[in-house]
């Protein structure tokens, strides 16, 4: 980790989970290609973001990070943008209510391409061919021709990023997110529904307030907050080819930033400290993250911690804890004890999806939302005990009314799986179970900010 950093630099080192493509010049020429191409994300944006982490670490803020498991080519619609957008701000507004606390909203979108995989290849009936590894390397069809790594796909990824990011923008800064169109961004499958209630409930007690606010003189047109919102980008930064293609100097403070979006992360199958994502991500300055397994040491996160962030900087590291429902209770306190004790800055973050994936009995990989809801609670209390801030949630979710994980008051049950399954790789939770979960995540934030405040009057006397 001694060793002069430069954007190539991880090149020299073991990869894990990269594809092998079988055209080298096709490869560098698509590289070129990205690397003349204007950046997706600019580093003022993500040194606001990181800013943002940085109150999130000092438990002024809470983290909501979500979007697709991996983004495809086939399912590239303005309305699905839209629909996943429109949920992530009425999860943020629920949170915020229990919080009271800024909510910092990253989406999983505009980049999030690549997936990682346990085996190099799989076999159906007797035929083996190389892995889906995501539509920005190969394509999903079990055939020989779609699973060739073709580099083209990164220039297909990017330009379907920019498109992505461009309506991002535009709703978030354009009047979609003023707070007095609350009541405009139920879902029509969230209408009817018990969370469509609450939400409904929640957004008339909303308006009332705005109401008294432009009494006051405080409207749309004077306070930029109620009329508009920040809204970033990050994906897994495991297509080490791409994301150099799109690393930068920033023109104002010479450090190199990854503009293909404002926040990378490392996934646990590529976190290995001298491997080459992790010499990738140590030289670049958006905010980072690495998700933490149940089988991480807490000398081993803490190398991992001093490599990305040996500043100490707040708001530059997230970890990202996938334990599993039966596991985070016993795994997670000794590792915040350990980052605790040893003064170190990060943000802690709960994935709940990724160690509670199962298999259900019709075949389809799938989650179980009382499972999802266990290990987020699980986190929260960790955090209570230790005497730390549970600083946010990492949900693979969607807009869109799909049936990919099973449970939620509006019970999906394992027979009706095959309804509206669409993911391309890992269940998702629909908009109902993404905004059931924020109810219960903001509840609980509600108690432990009135439980804390009722402790500083005792403290008081």
């Amino acid at each position: 980790m001694a060793d002069v950093w430069t954007p190539d630099s991880w090149r020299t080192k073991t990869l894990h989970q990269v594809p092998s493509y079988p055209d080298q010049a096709k490869l560098a020429q698509a590289e070129e290609s990205l690397s003349l191409s204007p950046p997706l994300v600019f580093a003022g944006e993500a040194r606001r973001l990181k800013s943002a982490l940085a109150k999130v670490a000092d438990g002024k803020a809470f983290l909501l990070q979500g979007g697709d498991c991996a983004e495809s080519f086939a399912e590239f619609r303005a309305n699905n943008i839209r629909d996943t957008f429109r949920v992530m701000l009425q999860m943020a507004v629920v949170l915020t209510y229990g919080a009271a606390m800024p909510v910092v909203k990253v989406g999983r979108m505009a980049g999030q391409f690549a997936k990682p995989r346990s085996a190099d290849n799989e076999t159906i009936d007797g035929v083996t061919l190389p892995s889906y590894r995501g539509d920005i390397i190969n394509g999903i069809e079990f055939t020989p021709e779609a699973r060739i790594p073709d580099p083209d796909r990164m220039l297909r990824a990017y330009n379907q990023s920019a498109s992505t990011l461009n309506l991002l923008r535009a709703f978030a800064q354009g009047g979609y997110a003023d707070l007095h169109k609350v009541h405009q961004w139920t879902l029509g499958c969230v209408e009817g529904s018990l969370q469509g209630k609450l939400y409904q409930e929640m957004a008339n007690r909303l308006s009332e307030t705005l109401a008294f606010m432009e009494a006051c003189g405080m409207t749309s047109e004077t306070t930029p907050q109620i009329r508009e919102t920040e809204f970033f980008t990050s994906h897994e930064a495991l297509l080490l080819p791409y994301e150099q293609a799109l690393t930068r100097v920033d023109s104002t403070s010479g450090d190199w930033y990854d503009c293909s979006a404002h926040m990378l992360w490392i996934g646990e199958r590529t976190r290995q400290l001298d491997a080459g994502h992790v010499e990738f991500l140590r030289g670049v300055k958006n905010p980072i993250g690495f998700k933490a397994g149940p089988g991480m040491s807490g000398d081993d996160l803490l190398k991992l911690i001093d490599a990305l962030n040996p500043e100490n900087e707040p708001g530059r590291l997230t970890v990202i804890t996938r334990m599993g429902a039966e596991k985070i209770e016993e795994k997670l306190p000794a590792l915040v004890r350990h980052i605790q004790r040893e003064g170190r800055s990060v943000v802690w973050s709960c994935d709940p999806m990724h160690a509670n994936t199962v298999k259900a009995t019709t075949g389809y990989k799938t989650r179980e939302f009382d499972r999802i809801l266990a290990e987020v609670r699980a986190f929260f209390a960790v955090h209570k005990a230790e005497g730390t801030h549970a600083g946010g949630v990492h949900f693979e979710m969607t807009g869109q009314d799909v049936t990919e994980c099973v449970g939620g008051m509006r019970a999906v049950t394992e027979a009706r799986l095959g309804d509206r399954y669409h993911t391309h790789c890992d269940p998702r939770l629909n908009a109902n179970q993404a905004l059931e979960l924020a109810f219960l995540i903001a509840d609980q934030l509600k108690t432990e900010r009135l439980n804390g405040q009722a402790m500083q009057r005792v403290i008081a006397g």
